[in-house]
């Protein structure tokens, strides 16, 4: 785990090495075991990284890192972590590669070498990379070229600015905005699509000149420009192939439980202890279970809250009931309004981008860290998965429902148009839209998830850039786009649980909320392998692989208070803290509560400095 800035000027005018320095600095905490820079002998490619030491601890596991071939050079900066090092290793020397590193960055370098861009589909892991090929002949003028990949999810960031002679790529928003040279008007569908769904939906960041790389693609660049990304694995070309595969009916328990065990061992993998987030839920409680069948002891943390010592939100008695279960090593760290005075300053500058999420997992990375932990296990993807949300049971339903009203989508444009004087008096925005978006599964979820519905953006925006953001963005061909030829309710919701709320807020604040506290935080449950695994098996059987099947998986048993306990939140008292430090700096309250309140609060704070 680390973070990695790098340019190419593909045009006339090469870039220096300052803007890469400046990029790595602003990241220095996703890296603080090390940092490095190469330039090109030609002047025209800068990389940075900056080191979080995981796998192979010594300076042989240092980047950016090279591998001389007989046709020339290659250079790497990488993020992430490669599960399946040791075993694509052991083919690589099977076939003459000598290796003078145990890390897995040396691996991914030369799997490139023997096989080119076809090389990201043999990767399991987490992963964003930037490979420099400087071989004879490679590229539009024979003088080299650019590859930059991400792994299937996006779990692992990237972001890149091209401004049509030098493209930038780095693993922070804020990294490319410390670089200079970045086209930093605003970007309408950015700021739409936040108070739209309180994340900045990807591919779209606040300002024009910076993209988030497509998940699941590589993109080669060379003196030509950029070509265009090619996919190696998306998730929903994943779920699509999992419906086509024949139907065959195993013991469905049995398979899951192979499967979360294999996912489970292949996290582990590391050069120093992994740890579990265990909270009272099914999800992390699962995990622990599998981690220790599968690792022997664990190490184990739980956050708590002095405010909710005693209450219902007290998730530590059932944690700490589990740990002992289990017999992990087991911590609990409770935060106290007066531990957390002076942390919001901190909160919000490790935000890359406006989000109404991160507070847990800011607090319990704090935590880990704490207890000395470089690498934690999250049981983030269960529900996406295992069909944990209501949504996987509610959306449908109101699909169902609306679309056996002959025109409705015209029916409830005129019925919001008649009624909206009383929208937010006797009638909430969402009902306004019921029968206008609630007749597809995409505009049925849209309802489900959003936050502020599209006709009231005019009013939180202003109707240009509301106009112009919600043109940009299209949510309902977005969302429609993302459950194309999918036949199942099942897996057309986890698709779009997957590659919406997922990856633009779930993934993306638990990347940021840990590199704040330079800890590694793997999500077993977000795993390509687990999901070519486990689809199929949906597919045939949808309402036997659910969320109790993930937790049979588990030996010995979950405790009872945990197997049977409804799903729940997490829930924080934080955001009423950080409210209140708010007011005690003076700054104006917020006008309207709850979480509508909540993201106008992070949205002032993380746009002050744009125009808009």
């Amino acid at each position: 785990m680390c973070g990695f800035a790098t340019t190419f000027s593909y045009g006339e005018r090469p870039d220096g090495p300052e803007a890469v320095l400046r990029a790595c600095d602003s990241m220095r905490l996703r890296g603080p075991d090390g940092s490095g820079e190469w330039a090109s002998p030609c002047g025209r490619v800068h990389m940075g990284h900056r080191r979080l030491a995981i796998i192979d601890l010594s300076a042989g596991g240092a980047q950016p890192m090279a591998v001389e071939t007989p046709a020339g050079p290659l250079e790497v900066v990488f993020n992430g972590e490669i599960y399946n090092h040791a075993e694509l290793r052991r083919g690589l020397e099977a076939r003459g590669h000598a290796f003078r590193s145990t890390s897995d960055t040396e691996v991914l370098l030369r799997l490139y070498a023997e096989h080119g861009p076809a090389f990201a589909e043999r990767l399991r892991g987490m992963f964003a990379f930037s490979i420099w090929d400087g071989r004879d002949g490679a590229g539009a003028d024979g003088r080299g070229g650019m590859l930059l990949g991400r792994d299937p999810y996006g779990i692992k960031p990237l972001y890149v600015a091209d401004d049509g002679r030098t493209l930038r790529a780095a693993s922070q928003v804020t990294a490319l905005l410390a670089m200079g040279g970045i086209n930093t008007s605003p970007e309408p569908a950015g700021h739409a699509g936040f108070f739209l769904w309180g994340h900045v939906p990807e591919p779209f960041t606040l300002y024009r000149g910076i993209r988030a790389f497509p998940p699941g693609h590589t993109q080669w660049i060379d003196a030509d420009g950029p070509r265009a990304p090619q996919a190696f694995a998306t998730i929903p070309d994943l779920l699509r192939a999992a419906e086509a595969a024949p139907d065959h009916r195993p013991d469905t328990d049995a398979a899951v439980r192979e499967a979360l065990l294999d996912t489970v061992r292949a996290h582990l993998v590391a050069d120093v202890d992994v740890g579990v987030f265990l909270s009272a839920g099914r999800d992390s409680t699962t995990l622990a279970a599998l981690a220790t069948e599968a690792g022997g002891r664990v190490r184990s943390v739980t956050l708590g809250f002095d405010a909710f010592a005693g209450t219902e939100n007290d998730e530590v008695p059932l944690a700490e009931a589990a740990a002992r279960h289990y017999g992990t090593d087991h911590r609990t760290v409770r935060v106290g309004r007066e531990e957390f005075a002076g942390l919001a300053d901190d909160f919000f500058a490790a935000m890359d981008q406006p989000s109404m999420d991160g507070l847990n997992t800011f607090l319990v990375t704090r935590a880990a860290a704490q207890a000395g932990l470089k690498v934690v296990l999250s049981g983030l993807g269960g529900d996406e998965l295992f069909g944990g949300y209501p949504s996987f049971r509610d959306v449908p339903r109101l699909a169902a429902a609306v679309s056996a009203v002959p025109g409705h989508r015209v029916i409830g444009r005129v019925l919001r148009a008649a009624t909206a004087g009383l929208v937010g008096r006797v009638a909430s925005p969402k009902a306004a839209g019921l029968v206008e978006y609630g007749g597809t599964v995409a505009g049925a979820y849209l309802l489900r998830r959003a936050l502020f519905m599209p006709y009231e953006l005019d009013r939180v925006l202003g109707p240009d850039l509301a106009r112009a953001g919600l043109a940009d963005l299209d949510p309902l061909g977005m969302l429609t786009e993302t459950a194309r030829g999918l036949e199942t309710d099942r897996l057309r919701l986890t698709a779009l649980e997957s590659c919406h709320y997922m990856r633009s807020q779930l993934l993306r604040d638990s990347d940021w909320a840990s590199m704040a506290h330079s800890v590694e935080l793997r999500v077993p449950l977000v795993d390509a392998e687990l999901l070519r695994r486990v689809a199929p098996l949906i597919a045939a059987s949808p309402t036997c692989v659910d969320k109790a099947a993930m937790a049979r998986a588990a030996r010995p048993a979950l405790p009872d208070a945990i197997a049977h306990r409804p799903k729940t939140g997490f829930t924080t008292p934080v955001r009423d803290w950080l409210a209140e430090d708010e007011a005690a700096r003076g700054a104006a309250p917020v006008a309207e509560r709850g979480l509508r309140g909540w993201a106008r609060h992070v949205y002032a704070r993380l746009t002050a400095p744009v125009a808009v």
